[in-house]
């Protein structure tokens, strides 16, 4: 479903992500481990385009992200990041409605979903889909930010260590309601983080990246037994 083959990105002289190499198969979830500065998040933005590599392959189902309209691709993928970055000025409900508006979907269509993903997100809809971001409190708001990537009904999401702001019980209920819409939605997902915890919970396979690099790329269980760097 997700394929990279070689993906480096360069500053100048300076590599930010050098040959990285990794596939993510339907319906699982790659956790990227590492550092400030290890190139996860790098790595995560190349796959949607929101930075281009400079050299290697990336290919969604098959076909070369660059031969992808933008516009497709990013509709086609949910994105999280930690700034969350929801519209202030519209309501909650218009703001997960965003991309199936631009899709056509139509407006009984979006409210059946904005409903749907709420609940499963664990919000009332009835008491969240009318307020304004403002009015949410931090883990209502990354609720919300998560519905609004599901939106689209994408079978590809990334996530940009999208529960690293919250204090540590809120986190832990995301967390929770990560993996419960995973198996509910079966979605696949790069879920990008510097907790090893949160990544032997919410992984399949974990990645752990340094300076740029993938060194190792294994189930959690293995990578506590036979570590491939110290």
């Amino acid at each position: 479903m997700i394929e990279l083959a070689e993906v480096t990105k360069r500053y100048g002289t300076a590599t930010a992500v050098d040959r990285v190499s990794f596939s993510v198969s339907r319906g699982e979830v790659v956790v990227l481990l590492g550092g400030s500065g290890s190139g996860k998040t790098t790595t995560l933005k190349m796959i949607n385009r929101l930075i281009e590599p400079t050299a290697g392959t990336i290919r969604i189902d098959g076909r070369e992200a660059t031969q992808l309209p933008l516009h497709d691709l990013r509709r086609r993928i949910g994105y999280v990041s930690p700034q969350i970055g929801l519209s202030r000025h519209m309501t909650v409900a218009r703001n997960i409605g965003v991309t199936p508006s631009l899709l056509g979907w139509d407006a009984a269509r979006i409210h059946t979903k904005v409903d749907e993903l709420l609940a499963l997100c664990g919000l009332e809809p009835g008491r969240i889909r009318d307020r304004t971001p403002g009015e949410l409190s931090g883990g209502q708001a990354q609720r919300v930010a998560v519905a609004r990537a599901l939106a689209a009904e994408p079978s590809i999401v990334l996530l940009d260590e999208p529960f690293g702001a919250l204090d540590s019980i809120t986190r832990e209920r995301l967390q929770r309601s990560f993996l419960d819409l995973r198996r509910t939605l079966g979605f696949s997902a790069i879920f990008v983080t510097h907790d090893v915890v949160e990544a032997l919970l919410l992984g399949d396979r974990i990645g752990v990246m340094q300076d740029g690099r993938l060194l190792q790329l294994a189930p959690g269980r293995e990578l506590i037994r036979n570590p491939a760097h110290p």
